[in-house]
C-alpha cells in the first residue's frame, strides 16, 4: 500500500473546553500559550474544571495534520507513542476508525500524553501540556517500509523538545532522503526555535523539502522583522515555504515567486489546530496534482472550517468533487 504523507509526532490525548478569562486567572495560567505540566497539576486543573463539557479528541500536532489529509480522501500513515491506559486504547482506537495506518506501539510505563486545551470567548486556546508516554518515542518505531511508500514524511518540531523524539524525527528524515521520498517539517511553536533553531535551520539547509511556519517562527528563524524578507531567506535554503499569517492568509515561496494566498473570512469560535489543518490542505493539495496556489487555497478553507468550530477536526469527509467545488 502507499501513502501519501507519513507523519511523525507526539501522540496527545486534547481535552477541550471552554472557560473565560477569570478562570486563567485565578489559576495563573498565562493566556495564550503552551505550558509542559506534570499529571498532577493536570488532574488540579480537570478538577477545577469539573462540571464543563469537555470534548475528547485523539491529537497531536502532526496528528491533527495526518487526520486532516484523511479527512479530504488521502492516504496516510502515522507514527506516534501512547500508554497502555483508557487514553491510549481511545486514541489508537480513534485514529484506525479514521483510516489512518498507525504505528503506536504502546509505552509499557506511562501514561498517554495529553493536553486540557482552554478557549476562552475570543477563540484563543492555552494548552496545558502532559507529554507522558509520547517522549519515548524511538528510533525503533519508525517504519522504513512505510516511508518508502510515501510521497512525503511530514515531521512536527515539537519531537526536536526531547533526546528520544528528535533521534525518532532524524531517523525518519534520514529514511525519507535514502528513499527519496520528501521531507515537511512543520515548526510548530517558537520555544522550538529557542532550544532547537540551529538544528532546525541545518536540516532547513540538508533536508527539508517544505517548510511549515507562522510569521513569529520565520522571524526568530532568520531574524528578519519583515516578514516578506523572512520568507525570501527562508526560500533560499527550502525550495517550498508555507508562511502561515493568521487571519491575513499565508505566503508560499515557490520557485523563487511569492504566492499570497488570502485568508477565509469566518466568525472564530477556537484557534486549535488552524495551521494544522492548513498544512493537511497544502499536503493534499501537492500530492494529489493541485498547483502551489491552489493547494494553499485548499489549505486556507480547511483551516478556516476549524476555527468556525470548537476542535481540530474537519466537520465531515471530502470527496474528490467537494474539493473541486470548494476551490471554485
Amino acid at each position: 500500500m502507499s501513502f501519501d504523507v507519513y507523519g511523525v509526532g507526539n501522540a496527545i490525548m486534547d481535552l477541550q473546553v471552554q472557560c473565560d478569562d477569570a478562570f486563567l486567572s485565578a489559576n495563573k495560567i498565562e493566556k495564550g500559550l503552551m505550558t509542559l505540566t506534570e499529571p498532577a497539576d493536570q488532574q488540579q486543573i480537570l478538577k477545577a474544571l469539573s462540571g464543563q463539557n469537555i470534548h475528547y479528541c485523539s491529537g497531536g500536532s502532526a496528528a491533527n495534520t495526518i487526520v486532516g489529509i484523511a479527512d479530504l480522501g488521502g492516504h496516510v500513515a502515522y507514527a506516534g507513542k501512547t500508554g497502555i491506559d483508557n487514553f491510549g486504547r481511545r486514541y489508537s482506537e480513534e485514529m484506525r476508525n479514521l483510516g489512518i495506518d498507525l504505528d503506536t506501539t504502546p509505552a509499557t510505563d506511562g501514561d498517554t500524553g495529553n493536553c486540557v486545551v482552554l478557549i476562552t470567548p475570543d477563540a484563543q486556546r492555552t494548552m496545558l501540556t502532559h507529554l507522558g508516554a509520547s517522549v519515548s518515542l524511538c528510533e525503533a518505531d519508525i517504519n522504513e517500509e512505510k516511508i518508502k511508500a510515501s510521497s512525503f514524511v511530514y515531521i512536527e518540531g515539537y519531537l526536536f523538545a526531547g533526546a528520544s523524539t528528535k533521534a525518532a524525527a532524524l531517523k525518519a528524515i534520514e529514511l525519507a532522503k535514502l528513499h527519496g521520498v520528501k521531507v515537511a517539517l512543520t515548526i510548530s511553536d517558537p520555544f522550538i526555535v529557542d532550544i532547537a533553531g540551529d538544528e532546525l535551520k541545518q536540516l532547513i539547509v540538508t533536508s527539508v523539502d517544505l517548510l511549515f511556519c507562522n510569521e513569529i517562527e520565520a522571524k526568530a528563524l532568520t531574524g528578519h522583522d519583515d516578514v516578506i524578507e523572512a520568507a525570501e531567506a527562508l526560500h533560499r535554503h527550502c525550495g517550498n515555504v508555507a508562511l502561515t499569517l493568521g487571519k491575513n492568509g499565508s505566503i508560499i515561496m515557490h520557485q523563487n515567486e511569492a504566492i499570497a494566498i488570502e485568508g477565509i473570512e469566518v466568525e472564530a469560535v477556537d484557534t486549535t489546530g488552524a495551521g494544522d489543518m492548513y498544512a493537511a490542505g497544502v499536503l493534499h493539495g501537492i500530492t494529489h496534482g493541485l498547483d502551489w496556489k491552489s493547494a494553499g487555497h485548499l489549505g486556507s478553507h480547511a483551516a478556516a472550517q476549524i476555527v468556525a468550530q470548537l476542535g481540530a477536526r474537519l466537520p465531515r469527509r471530502y470527496k474528490h468533487q467537494d474539493i473541486e467545488a470548494l476551490l471554485k
